[in-house]
């Protein structure tokens, strides 16, 4: 794959993939818009990998006690906050993996890739995002969430496996929806990423591993650790700006992308 087609699927990836704008969208539109081929699975799963990294490095101490906690969440013993959070996450992944197999062994993924369903959905659930945040109360901290929540903000991730929908958003707009205020509820939804990015990386990178070769290997590489930075610095970015900003600016920025696309479609 030429260098700069790399560099621009890491970039893309790592900013886009915890931002409420929809990564697996933009990197539909990389090809789509610029004639450039379609990066391919490997590389998907390398971009991945990197912003898997990226989360779990940012989010180290939530994610250690999860690990810690989980032999008591597998075990039935929720009596610590990390066995609270490790069962959390493991009841918010279930319905995006029974979806996500659905999708992928029906074939209906790869026919949901189009431009018209991007435009669509970047326009629709950008306009959801901004109800639940304007209307949203914020009476609600990490440290609340519980099988229940985890549930329901895990149906709506359920919806992030649509191209444009954007996982992070959709999360993030569950979580305003039940009450977490903007920083809580973004941080419950990069953790919500972790097992995800591992479930879909697995599935992905089984298929992948009997084809890679050396040059594809190096491609992989060099994906997986631009997509980690950049993703580091989208990560910091976006949990300073919720001090001070809500997610006003993302909203608008879909709005508008998702009508050029709906404008570019049906011309």
């Amino acid at each position: 794959m030429p260098l700069l087609q790399l560099i621009l699927v890491a970039l893309i990836q790592g900013i886009t993939e915890f931002l409420p704008v929809s990564s697996s969208g933009h990197l539909i539109l990389l090809p789509s818009l610029t004639g450039m081929e379609d990066q391919g699975q490997a590389i998907d799963v390398a971009v991945h990998v990197g912003t898997l990294a990226a989360v779990v490095l940012f989010f180290w101490s939530d994610v250690r006690e999860a690990i810690l906690g989980l032999p008591r969440a597998l075990t039935g013993r929720i009596d610590t906050a990390g066995a609270r959070l490790a069962l959390g996450l493991i009841v918010s992944t279930i319905p995006t993996v029974i979806f996500g197999a659905v999708l992928h062994f029906t074939g209906l993924s790869d026919a949901l890739r189009s431009i018209t369903v991007i435009g669509w959905t970047m326009l629709i659930f950008g306009i959801v995002l901004y109800v639940a945040d304007q209307r949203g109360s914020s009476h609600k901290t990490a440290s609340d969430w519980g099988p229940k929540d985890a549930l329901i903000i895990g149906l709506w991730q359920m919806l992030a496996l649509i191209p444009g929908t954007s996982r992070s958003g959709i999360t993030i707009t569950g979580a305003r929806g039940l009450g977490y205020n903007r920083e809580d509820g973004a941080r419950i939804a990069m953790l919500m990423s972790i097992p995800t990015i591992i479930a879909s990386g697995l599935l992905l990178g089984t298929e992948v591993a009997l084809n890679a070769d050396v040059g594809l290997m190096r491609d992989m590489g060099i994906a997986a650790l631009l997509a980690m930075v950049s993703a580091l610095a989208a990560l910091a970015l976006m949990m300073r700006l919720l001090k001070s900003v809500s997610f006003t600016p993302y909203v608008i920025y879909r709005v508008v992308l998702g009508i050029v696309l709906l404008i570019i479609a049906y011309q």
